[in-house]
């Protein structure tokens, strides 16, 4: 198949993730490994000081975040070849504990074509380069959550 007509889902949501709708929708009759990463909303962070967190508000130039995660997928699939199926989303809005808030998947045909390396890059990348903003909520206060990348000219 050719890359364009590989199954490839990128989006910005305020749904609940699907995960068995996400995997069905990027599953070819060829595919017999899938790796998925799920970011989750921490209760209690240790970044710093330990603290509690009661929720996560999430936001997005959509658009822009949008055309980024299919960047993203871009580069997967120059990256890796093999890989058959990519779903790329993340969700917006208020976010409470234990909720997934973001999601990459890739399938291929087997586990050792490098599909676990190109999911890491998939979040890895995700977080460099796509327009998302993290706001965590606590009982001392809120605070703006800043990366740590600074983009190239370009990216």
């Amino acid at each position: 198949m050719q890359p364009d007509t590989l199954p490839t889902i990128y989006s910005i949501t305020e749904s609940e993730i699907d995960l068995n709708d996400l995997l069905a929708k990027i599953t070819l009759p060829s595919t017999g490994a899938a790796a998925i990463f799920t970011g989750m909303v921490r209760g209690v962070t240790t970044r710093g000081d330990a603290h509690e967190t009661e929720y996560l508000e999430y936001e997005s130039y959509i658009p822009m975040a949008e055309a980024k995660m299919k960047q993203v997928a871009d580069e997967i699939r120059d990256r890796w070849p093999v890989v058959e199926g990519i779903a790329i989303v993340q969700r917006i809005g208020r976010l409470y504990p234990k909720t997934p808030t973001v999601l990459i998947a890739c399938t291929a045909a087997h586990r050792d074509t490098g599909v676990f390396d190109a999911a890491r890059y998939g979040i890895d990348r995700l977080k460099e380069i796509v327009p998302i903003w993290k706001k965590e909520v606590g009982p001392n206060g809120e605070e703006w959550i800043e990366g740590d990348y600074i983009p190239k000219p370009g990216e």
